[in-house]
């Protein structure tokens, strides 16, 4: 495969749908999104992992919703990791692309070497929807679970959506001829359609009691769960992360006998919605006394983003709801 055909998979996401066993899923790999969200911080090693399958779960989950504006993974814990958090912003207009954003707050003195899902404690794993203004925001939680963040999303989809869901996913730094080291990452979502969800009632056979998928499928759809599963477990490493094999390649090494078919792909891209304005706009609720008791020494209000390191530097006179008109 050419350069320019790699590149052309990198930072997507490619929608499918197995005909023969009624299941969609999604390829997504991921490349300049990492380099663009993991660059902002100096993120121990476990650390980065974490954040990396997080991005990669988000932009696999956020496709499949259909948004107007934005899906958020978060996960808090008790742990070493305290939590992650991301965004997926849906594309404005057809065509463009969507922008995901990520971070993660730690205790640095606690994190040790080991792997990266053991640095996260008891906890919670959840999933917010916000459609925009002029709409009530959905949120679902479920405890953190299992021994991967996306065992904890297969998880969330069983017990608060019905939905049987698995995922393949593969990330880490890369070393390609003339490119120096970077991270990249891919993966694989695979989930009933909805229509063929029966609803389970009482508890699962999952960790804690939770419902796996194995727990909602009977019958044929049992059957087929099984079969398509266990042609996943046949993924290596290098076909999920490329950059020679290409998604709709994927697709027919795996499932070329349930009847692949792909629809149009949505390029992804690391991006922020942070700004001046909306800074201003989150002060505007404190006092001129409040936002003194927030200037610097130097006579300044200062913020920083979480997600992508802005720094915005403002007036103290200029901000709170007490502000000069104008601004710097």
């Amino acid at each position: 495969m050419s350069i320019g055909s790699k590149l052309a998979w990198d930072d997507t996401v490619l929608p499918f749908q197995l005909d023969r066993s009624d299941m969609r899923g999604r390829v997504a790999r991921l490349d300049g999104v990492l380099s663009g969200v993991l660059k902002q911080h100096d993120y121990p090693a476990p650390v980065e992992a974490l954040v990396a399958e997080m991005a990669l779960l988000t932009a696999l989950i956020g496709q499949t919703v259909k948004l107007r504006w934005k899906l958020s993974l978060q996960v808090q814990t008790n742990g070493p990791v305290r939590m992650i958090a991301t965004d997926y912003f849906a594309p404005t207009k057809e065509g463009e692309p969507a922008r995901i954003r990520a971070y993660a707050s730690f205790d640095r003195d606690r994190v040790t070497d080991a792997q990266p899902f053991s640095q996260l404690g008891n906890g919670y794993f959840a999933i917010l929807i916000d459609q925009g203004p002029g709409t009530t925001p959905y949120q679902g939680i479920t405890p953190v679970a299992g021994t991967s963040l996306s065992d904890c999303a297969a998880a969330y989809f069983a017990q608060s959506e019905q939905l049987p869901t698995t995922f393949a996913l593969s990330y880490g730094r890369s070393m390609e001829p003339g490119v120096g080291e970077h991270w990249r990452a891919g993966g694989i979502m695979l989930q009933h359609m909805p229509k063929a969800s029966p609803f389970a009632q009482g508890g699962g056979s999952g960790e804690q009691g939770l419902l796996l998928a194995e727990d909602l499928m009977h019958g044929n759809d049992g059957e087929n769960w099984t079969r398509v599963n266990s042609h996943i477990g046949t993924v290596e490493e290098f076909e999920l992360i490329g950059p020679t094999i290409s998604p709709d390649q994927l697709l027919v090494r795996l499932f070329h006998e349930e009847i692949p078919r792909v629809y149009d792909a949505q390029p992804v891209r690391f991006g922020c919605t942070c700004s001046e304005a909306k800074v201003r706009q989150t002060l505007s609720i404190y006092s001129a006394k409040d936002i003194e008791k927030m200037t610097t020494d130097d006579g300044r209000v200062t913020a920083d983003c979480q997600f992508c390191g802005a720094h915005y530097d403002l007036d103290p006179k200029t901000v709170g709801f007490e502000a000069e008109d104008g601004t710097d």
